[in-house]
């Protein structure tokens, strides 16, 4: 699986704390070695995100992506829930 990162994912992550960087990070290679593992919560997203899927990184920390094709998958967003359905 190749991961990419849409500009968006890049200045929010950049705005995340130390530690927040690292949940997403490693939230990041669980997904991409056994993308539905049950800690990530894999699950689609409705609304104004119905084409995207969301995993957690940790209780209050959400990643965005969608699949581009079989293998590619692109994170579009990181934040807590607030930061992310305002």
């Amino acid at each position: 699986m190749r991961i990419r990162y849409q500009q968006s994912f890049i200045g929010q992550f950049s705005k995340l704390t130390k530690s927040q960087k690292q949940l997403a990070k490693d939230a990041i290679e669980l997904f991409a070695d056994n993308p539905m593992h049950e800690s990530l919560r894999n699950h689609p997203l409705l609304d104004k995100w119905s084409k995207y899927r969301s995993i957690t990184a940790d209780d209050d920390l959400r990643l965005h992506f969608r699949n581009l094709d079989n293998d590619v998958v692109l994170f579009v967003a990181v934040g807590n829930n607030e930061q992310l359905y305002k």
